[in-house]
């Protein structure tokens, strides 16, 4: 995508989530500085685990975001950046190589010859294709480039992140925002873009992780120089911990949620043994029916969810190699991050160094908006703004037809940008 932006240009993020929907529009100066000037949010009852599950009430959650926001920019906005996310979405690196006359410097028909081989019928399967990110070259084997264009050689190969999600999930996603009058402009994966919003420089290129945890799901964003190398989702967020509360503490889900919010610790200390907390039964609401536990039975049912909960997270690191890279950083943020104890139960699970990520690449980003409940919406912006992806010319993809046989379809995609 080629990004333009004259005077006064509008970009809208909207991150669709599993516990909240939140919508933030923004104002682009010709130098690109983004200056946010409306936002809204509010719960999400009609999306789980980054998939639709109720049409009409998704369209309303996602219409009363948007609608809020609209009211403080006063302004009208009708075209989108969305996030993507969900335990099903997945990453491949592609590789390619090709031979070089080492007595010419490579230019750029090197590297559209290149990229043309590497991405050349690319075959997704059942998945859309959400992200193809030329993330690095290598000259005869050796150390990473980011533009070998005039340097001399005799092989090149290259490195092509393909960011995957089932079909399924985007045709649902289009047709809620098309409900809602929305045209998508772009997708961007939720840890992706939290990444962009979290990490500094010197992270994305020494190798960071991101892990955006979120209410129905976690998801992951590997970085390392200064691109993303792998991405992943777990089917564990900040609601299973809610839900185990209710279930351990017989009480209703909001109480539960306030308990976790009020109290919640992902470690057990002495003194919760003997401080206690109050718990309203499911069903009462009258105080004579509090029940007073201790703030240990909390804490005890919190705890395992969230060991669990990085213990998955080590799986993935393993997966690509991370598991015994001890200088490899962890990053963590969305909603669920800020409970108590989360970082130190990380770094023990981890064996990695574990700092708390709030959005930070954005100027005057308001008060309500600076906790990293909201970085996935603020790198929404920055990716909008900065990144643009080439996608390939001839993507084959199958589909299900509605008789339940496969169909091959050929969609052609055709972008000018190098990306």
């Amino acid at each position: 995508m080629t990004h333009s932006f004259g005077k006064a240009a509008t970009i809208t993020a909207l991150d669709i989530g599993s516990s909240k929907i939140s919508c933030i529009i923004a104002r682009v100066s010709k130098d690109k500085k983004i200056n946010i000037v409306g936002y809204g949010y509010n719960a999400s009852k009609g999306i789980k685990n980054g998939t639709v599950t109720d049409i009409a009430q998704a369209t309303l959650d996602i219409g009363k975001a948007v609608q809020d926001a609209e009211q403080m920019a006063n302004e009208t906005i009708d075209k989108i950046v969305i996030s993507i996310s969900g335990e099903k979405i997945r990453s491949v690196m592609k590789s390619s190589s090709m031979s070089l006359n080492k007595n010419r410097p490579i230019g750029d028909s090197e590297l559209e010859k290149l990229y043309l081989k590497s991405t050349s019928k690319l075959d997704i399967g059942e998945y859309s294709l959400i992200h193809c990110i030329n993330n690095s070259f290598r000259l005869d084997n050796g150390e990473v480039l980011k533009d070998p264009r005039n340097l001399f050689g005799e092989e090149l190969s290259i490195n092509i992140l393909l960011g995957l999600v089932p079909e399924h999930i985007c045709r649902n996603l289009s047709t809620v925002t098309e409900n809602a009058h929305l045209e998508i402009q772009d997708q961007v994966f939720a840890s992706y873009a939290s990444g962009l919003a979290c990490l500094v420089d010197d992270e994305k290129e020494m190798g960071a992780t991101v892990v955006d945890m979120g209410g129905g799901n976690t998801s992951i964003a590997t970085f390392r120089n200064g691109y993303p190398i792998h991405f992943a989702s777990i089917p564990v967020g900040g609601n299973n911990v809610t839900n185990d509360i209710a279930y351990g503490l017989s009480t209703s889900f909001p109480h539960a949620e306030r308990l976790k919010t009020l109290h919640g610790c992902a470690f057990l200390t002495s003194q919760d043994n003997i401080d206690t907390i109050n718990v309203y039964p499911v069903g009462e609401e009258d105080d004579s029916c509090i029940k007073q536990v201790p703030k240990s039975d909390l804490i005890n049912i919190i705890t395992p969810r969230i060991e669990e909960t990085f213990e998955m997270v080590a799986r993935k690191l393993a997966d690509i190699g991370l598991a015994d890279d001890t200088s490899h950083r962890v990053v963590l943020t969305g909603g669920a991050s800020q409970l108590t104890g989360v970082v130190d139960v990380a770094e023990m699970v981890l064996d990695k160094h574990v700092r708390l990520g709030k959005p930070r690449n954005v100027f005057n980003i308001p008060d309500a908006l600076n906790s990293p409940a909201f970085s996935t919406a603020i790198g929404m912006l920055i990716y909008g703004v900065n990144y643009s992806e080439r996608c390939p010319k001839k993507i084959i993809q199958k589909t299900s037809s509605s008789n339940g046989g496969w169909l091959d379809s050929i969609a052609l995609w055709l972008k000018t940008l190098w990306g």
